[in-house]
């Protein structure tokens, strides 16, 4: 059933920060093939103040693609049995550490009749910069049958470093969680690239930020209860460690427009498959250009 989490958690590992060549003692190779996004520079305001330039703290992301008020609801499903609902959704902006950020909670529930053979009841909640589109905090609260577990962790991206469960762990220029690189991944522009081609970027979770990689996949047109959408392809390419391990092959697909919501994401496992499809969705900001009529 943990997969059934992974599965839309997944999401999240679409994009983030390009991680270099090497990193946490491991080399990256990097193919003919790759697009780097140089998400870590900052992007200078141009504006001037007594014809000085003024630099930023942080860089600056113009985007489209969600605002506060949004709200996705997913049905989660193995093989044929419907068993779980995950939201996501952008119910406010408070402000951490003097900037306005975006609070995003994802949750996902067993439903009753699921429940009485396994239970899930877990929530994830980040605080992303509106501006830069990077954390501040992250929390987890895992329930999943038995088994539990809480996790925080808080982004000092000032002097990059990541404080978790009363330890500090040196990170990388905008770096994320699993929740917020996923909405930095839909303020990305697929368009030109070609099917196999990778980006790279790094995830924090526990004690380690984990290098991953994008592969674009291409294009298609799905149904799902929310609608027709014409889609763009991804897959994950999985390391070892954290939310990230899975037994299959992992792919989602995200509307081919400005708004990039994820319509589905769907996984093989050891026996049967997982799909995670759109249901309804609320808030979202603009028109969904991607939905056929």
């Amino acid at each position: 059933m943990r997969n059934i989490v992974c599965l839309v958690a997944l999401l999240g590992l679409v994009a983030g920060a390009v991680f270099p060549q090497q990193q946490a003692g491991k080399v990256v190779a990097r193919q003919d093939t790759t697009t780097i996004i140089d998400t870590t520079a900052a992007r200078p305001d141009t504006s001037a103040i007594d014809s000085v330039a003024v630099i930023p703290e942080f860089r600056s992301i113009h985007q489209r693609a969600f605002t506060v008020g949004e709200r996705l609801v997913f049905d989660v499903g193995y093989s044929f049995i419907v068993a779980g609902e995950a939201v996501m959704s952008i119910p406010t902006i408070d402000v951490v550490e003097g900037r306005p950020c975006y609070r995003i909670l994802f949750t996902v529930k067993s439903t009753p009749t699921f429940s009485w053979i396994y239970r899930v009841d877990d929530r994830y909640e980040t605080m992303v910069d509106t501006a830069g589109l990077f954390p501040w905090r992250f929390s987890q609260r895992i329930r999943e049958g038995s088994y539990s577990r809480d996790f925080e962790a808080r982004f000092d991206q000032r002097n990059r470093i990541a404080y978790a469960e009363d330890k500090e762990y040196p990170i990388p220029p905008y770096v994320h969680d699993i929740i917020s690189a996923f909405y930095f991944a839909r303020t990305l522009e697929y368009t030109g690239m070609r099917p196999g081609q990778k980006t790279y970027l790094h995830n924090f979770y526990k004690d380690t930020t984990y290098a991953l990689a994008i592969k674009f996949l291409g294009y298609q047109r799905i149904e799902v209860d929310a609608g027709k959408f014409d889609c763009v392809l991804v897959e994950p390419l999985i390391t070892e460690g954290g939310l990230f391990k899975s037994e299959g092959r992992i792919i989602i697909w995200m509307t081919n427009d400005e708004r990039k919501i994820p319509v589905k994401v769907s996984t093989k496992v050891a026996v049967g498959s997982i799909d995670a499809e759109l249901r309804e969705y609320h808030g979202v900001n603009g028109p969904i250009s991607a939905k056929v009529k």
